[in-house]
């Protein structure tokens, strides 16, 4: 039996590539050594850039792949593909348009072993948690995008998962409701007090939510130059060894003059 461990998600070494026959070996190394562990009730915030591998991550994490180095263990035990015990919430909110808003949430619950009582429950319960009381049966063109991203966060909890993993949660949001919705995120969270894990290439957010922020970097795609070494230049077009032609005057009109055209002063 495996011994109990506060630690409800680690990573160990993990590492993944990918086939390619632009990168050099033929292999593109898109994670390499990650390291990661969440306790319970912490919110982690992954901040790098597009390409670094962050999405990549929560891939392995939520068990859409098994072909990896390392290890990743949920509460002490391994990941083997999906379950409920791990929600995801993604960019575009991805509801189902011919679904009401309560319906969109109860998607989430489609698999739970639970009475249809208790399932309209907790369904009422997640609506009143994201503040949405009022538009249950509201189908996804007739609230706004950060209502919908709203919804979205209420079906990845409603199953109770043991860590939610989100991906650009509020890249498709403007600014302002952006904002908004972080401080959302931030009062479930501590309402709930889930591991949640979110990744973000928002780098000008002033902070991303969370209690931790851990900066994910690409590895590196080639090996760097040597010091000292001289940087390349991009290739000038060569330089003309002679001034252009001039284009050929065209020759004097021939025509006579009419009345509405008067004649040039005669030569001296």
């Amino acid at each position: 039996m495996t011994q109990p461990t506060s630690l409800d998600l680690s990573l160990q070494a993990v590492g993944k590539r990918y086939p390619s026959a632009q990168a050099e070996g033929g292999v593109l190394q898109v994670l390499t050594g990650v390291d990661l562990d969440i306790p319970a009730g912490q919110f982690v915030s992954i901040v790098g850039a597009s390409g670094c591998g962050k999405s990549t991550l929560l891939r392995l994490i939520l068990g859409l792949d098994d072909s990896y180095e390392g290890a990743i263990t949920l509460g002490g035990e391994p990941v083997r593909g999906t379950g409920p015990e791990r929600g995801i919430v993604f960019q575009d909110h991805r509801l189902f348009p011919w679904l009401t808003v309560a319906q969109n949430i109860a998607v989430g619950l489609r698999n739970a072993a639970i009475s249809n009582n208790e399932k309209r429950d907790r369904v009422a319960e997640h609506i009143a948690l994201v503040g949405l009381e009022g538009f249950e049966q509201s189908y996804p063109h007739q609230i706004s995008g950060g209502m919908a991203q709203r919804v979205a966060i209420a079906r990845g909890l409603v199953n109770r998962p043991r860590v939610l993993l989100l991906d650009e949660p509020f890249g498709a949001l403007d600014a302002l409701t952006r904002a908004r919705l972080q401080t959302e995120l931030q009062r479930i969270w501590h309402q709930h007090r889930i591991p949640l894990l979110l990744v973000t290439h928002d780098l000008a957010a002033p902070a991303p939510p969370g209690d931790r922020v851990v900066i994910s970097q690409p590895p590196p795609a080639r090996p760097p130059p040597p010091p000292n070494a001289p940087l390349a230049q991009p290739p000038h077009p060569p330089r003309p060894t002679h001034p252009p032609t001039p284009p050929e005057r065209p020759p004097a009109s021939t025509q006579p003059h009419t009345a509405s055209q008067p004649p040039g002063r005669p030569p001296a």
